[in-house]
């Protein structure tokens, strides 16, 4: 009865972060009335929300006794409360964290992440993933990502695409950009035909992200190390920064996204596009598996034209407190999604895995998904994301951002909050 339970619960999409009782699976490792605690923040329908369910399932078959509480957090919550809660008595044995330096790795700067280097090699999960993949699994003692111990491991990664309405497209008359400057024609064409262009989600990482993509069009990958990992300077006054955030505020200037969409976040923005209120968003491979399941309409998806550089990385990582109180079979659960059922499982759903056999990958779109982002990996064309170098720097882009869509701050006072942060926060 507690198993069909869990497994409705797993299928659901929870409101509030509220706790759905689960499962009780069993462990060869676990003795009776032993729990695994459980957080992520995936959507149900997701690629990762779907193949997670699934790992769960062959989790309980394979730990008879062993009872699972699964709890639904926002990516918000996690993002503010996990320093708090992660270091109290309420730890969930194995939770997706962000990852980055102002994430992930200041909780494992901090001690409250479990160092899971000698599991790693034991299990194998070091063989499986790539060198760029592996990137933000490790952390040295001052918390920066690339080198040192094992505190997560990703079984997913991810990347940032321009996602499009093909119907609208066709409605409008605008053939599908290949180049910017057909993107920008398309954009200029929506707007006169009344029609804002770009979803957007101002009150999240969307809209910084737009702008994060605009300066890697003009950066290189010395730029990239810079920035994220502190192999030289950062300068937001540079050519890139200061293109990134001119070309954003022109952008809201013209029409390309609305000034309204300063208190949106991510999942509103895209729920617009899945509504077809909106012919273009421009966000990652996340949203993929829930738009194959969604969208009424047909859809498609382009990298970035013009630039070698995208957003993207591995996936979010399963992490396991210090005080976790079952780290054997967190651990077990971190295995089961490292297998080819679920990697293969993951992929055919609209996610990217990094353990997946190729050839049991289907989906036509799932493999074009795919394609794409071993074509970024194998160019070296994986920039990580703007809010990781620094703690708090989430915030700032958040707030300042905002400030470029309002137009009460200037390209130039933007990237002047955006340096004083950075200098702030980044290791002397």
């Amino acid at each position: 009865m507690l198993t069909a339970r869990r497994r409705v619960a797993a299928l659901a999409v929870v409101l509030g972060g509220s706790l759905l009782l689960a499962s009780c699976g069993g462990s060869d490792s676990g003795s009776s009335g032993d729990t695994l605690r459980l957080w992520h923040y995936e959507g149900a329908n997701s690629a990762m929300g779907v193949a997670w369910a699934e790992a769960v399932k062959e989790f309980e078959a394979k730990h008879p006794g062993v009872e699972v509480e699964y709890e639904e957090k926002s990516f918000e919550q996690i993002q503010k409360t996990a320093q708090m809660v992660l270091n109290s008595s309420d730890a969930p044995d194995i939770l997706e964290y962000n990852k980055g330096n102002a994430t992930a790795g200041l909780l494992s700067k901090q001690g409250l992440l479990t160092d899971l280097t000698d599991e790693v090699t034991r299990r194998g999960w070091d063989r499986k993933l790539s060198a760029g993949v592996a990137t933000t699994s490790r952390y040295d003692a001052q918390g920066v990502m690339g080198s040192g111990k094992w505190y997560g491991v990703p079984n997913y990664a991810e990347y940032t695409m321009v996602f499009y309405n093909k119907d609208l497209f066709e409605k409008h008359g605008i053939a599908e950009p290949r180049t910017f400057d057909e993107l920008t024609a398309a954009m200029d064409r929506f707007v006169d035909e009344g029609v804002t262009p770009l979803a957007n989600a101002g009150n999240e990482y969307i809209a910084h992200q737009y702008l994060y993509q605009l300066a890697l069009s003009k950066a290189d990958r010395a730029w990239v190390d810079a920035f994220e990992l502190y192999k030289g300077e950062a300068d937001f006054h540079d050519e890139a920064w200061t293109y990134a955030a001119e070309t954003f505020a022109d952008w809201v200037k013209k029409g390309y996204i609305s000034k309204k969409s300063t208190g949106v976040k991510a999942e509103q923005a895209g729920v617009s596009f899945i509504r077809g209120e909106y012919p273009i968003l421009f966000s990652g491979s996340w949203w993929f598996g829930r738009f194959q399941a969604e969208a009424a309409f047909d859809w498609g998806t382009f990298l970035w034209p013009g630039s070698d550089l995208t957003l993207g990385s591995g996936g979010n990582l399963w992490v396991v407190p210090e005080n976790a109180e079952n780290k054997e079979l967190a651990y077990d659960f971190i295995d089961i999604t490292m297998s080819k059922r679920i990697q293969n499982l993951l992929g055919n759903k609209g996610g990217v895995p990094v353990a997946a056999d190729a050839n049991a990958i289907t989906d036509p779109q799932s493999k074009a998904l795919i394609e794409n982002f071993n074509t970024l990996s194998e160019n070296d064309g994986l920039a990580f994301y703007p809010d990781w170098p620094v703690t708090g720097f989430y915030d700032v882009l958040v707030s300042e951002t905002q400030k470029l869509i309002t137009g009460s701050a200037t390209p130039d006072a933007y990237l002047d909050a955006l340096q004083e942060a950075y200098d702030k926060g980044a290791p002397e």
